[in-house]
């Protein structure tokens, strides 16, 4: 029976994945696809798993040439978007893709395709401006209808505000510049693209690593904007000021924390083992044995990974607050 249709079929009507051990009817898997690469879902997964399906499984599975020449198509720009150093030629009806690593200094790019030529900036992947510096890509215009343009001065007003916060709600990708719509309600900042896989920070639109949110650079995990100057310079002072105080806090918490409650922790763990357990099968001498092993190892344990916490946690805070913190707020 296949998993899809639900359909009883023959051993024959069920092929191979080199990804994977799924098994799938040939007719469920061929719609599955053609509705993927049209879709411009590639690479295409199984249907089942995450795996990712093998370029000759999908040739051999796709009926019509045409599709199959859309996927490579497909693939091919998802391979070119993922690359930073790839740009697009703006111009109408040209896919053009120009390679153009080490051009930060000398921005100017020309189209190679016969017949195109158009020049166009490496920073901004707009047409070539050589008097003036690169222009945001500005969304708010083209989200105002043509009729817009045509109401009463208070009509237009009010377009120009529903414009400019659904531009607010659509920015463009730092890597492949695709339009990525997020609602601006205070949610999660943290963007993932899923055009070239750029993981970036929906406030300031930089690429991001992990600890992007735990710099000082004004940008929070939730929220509408990033912290004002004002805000970001009196929260690193505070840091700087308080960090010695919060961190003798922290750390004459944790100590005894850590060290009393492991052995309890630990204790009351083997002290309460269900009745379905091996423990209750123990008499109670070897439980008195049991619970009196485990915390007095407990007790040993506990210094070490209290020593190993103060130990390790106590400098990368300090290196974060006097190193980065402190080169931030020279800046």
């Amino acid at each position: 029976e296949c998993p899809l249709c639900l359909l009883p079929q023959p051993p024959e009507a069920f092929p191979s994945l080199a990804s994977c051990s799924h098994r799938s009817c040939w007719a469920c898997l061929q719609q599955y696809l053609c509705l993927a690469v049209s879709e411009s879902r590639v690479p295409v997964s199984c249907p089942h798993c995450p795996a990712v399906l093998h370029p000759s499984d999908v040739h051999r599975l796709l009926p019509e040439p045409a599709l199959r020449d859309k996927y490579e198509e497909f693939l091919l720009r998802r391979l070119l978007v993922a690359d930073p150093g790839t740009r697009w030629c703006p111009a109408p009806d040209c896919s053009y893709a120009v390679f153009a690593h080490g051009c930060a200094e000398c921005p100017r790019l020309t189209c190679g395709r016969e017949g195109c030529g158009t020049e166009f900036c490496y920073h901004c992947r707009q047409p070539w401006h050589p008097d003036g510096p690169c222009a945001p890509v500005l969304l708010a215009p083209s989200l105002v209808t043509p009729t817009a343009q045509l109401a009463q001065p208070e009509e237009l007003a009010h377009g120009e505000a529903l414009a400019q916060a659904e531009a607010e709600d659509i920015k463009v990708c730092p890597r492949c510049s695709a339009f990525i719509m997020k609602i601006n309600d205070g949610s999660c900042n943290r963007m993932n693209c899923t055009v070239c896989g750029c993981l970036f920070c929906w406030l300031c639109l930089q690429e991001i690593s992990d600890v992007h949110f735990l710099s000082p650079s004004g940008c929070t995990f939730w929220g509408k904007r990033p912290w004002s100057r004002t805000r970001r310079i009196l929260w690193q002072l505070g840091m700087v000021l308080g960090a010695p105080m919060v961190i003798s806090l922290a750390a004459g918490v944790a100590v005894p924390v850590i060290t009393i409650g492991i052995p309890i922790y630990m204790g009351r763990k083997v002290l309460a083992g269900g009745p379905g357990s091996r423990r209750s099968s123990l008499s109670g001498c070897q439980q008195c044995f049991s619970v009196t092993s485990s915390v007095l190892l407990s007790l040993f344990v506990s210094p070490i990974i209290t020593a190993l916490t103060v130990g390790v946690g106590v400098p990368l805070v300090l290196t974060y607050v006097y190193g980065t913190v402190v080169l931030s707020l020279c800046r």
